[in-house]
């Protein structure tokens, strides 16, 4: 079964970095574009970057655009999502998600706090 499982969370300064891992099982990853959400208490939950599954195309929210960098490596089977710059406002529990034959998948998520 689809398996996704998010790490790399936790407690930076503004103006920090953290870089996010989703781990994929249980379909075949290099076949399948990939998801980054996050979604902040009390709003709804928001795309923050996908990456094609081939051509490496990318796209971001304007909010992150210049500041988060999406990638892969489908020899690990991991999707990665690199935050820089990091602001209060991008405090939220952060998803992995991938859509196969029309299910979406979630992993169990990653909280990312920024705060002083």
């Amino acid at each position: 079964q689809v398996q996704l499982v998010e790490s790399g969370g936790g407690l930076v300064q503004p103006g920090g970095s953290l870089r996010l891992s989703c781990a994929a099982s249980g379909f075949t990853f290099s076949g399948y574009a990939m998801r980054w959400y996050r979604q902040a208490p009390g709003k709804e939950r928001e795309l923050v970057a996908a990456m094609s599954s081939v051509g490496g195309i990318t796209n971001y929210a304007d909010s992150v655009k210049g500041r988060f960098t999406i990638s892969r490596d489908n020899a690990k089977t991991t999707v990665y999502l690199q935050m820089n710059s990091l602001k209060p406002e991008d405090t939220a529990v952060y998803y992995c998600n991938v859509v196969s034959f029309g299910n979406n998948y979630w992993g169990q998520g990653t909280q990312v706090t920024v705060s002083s």
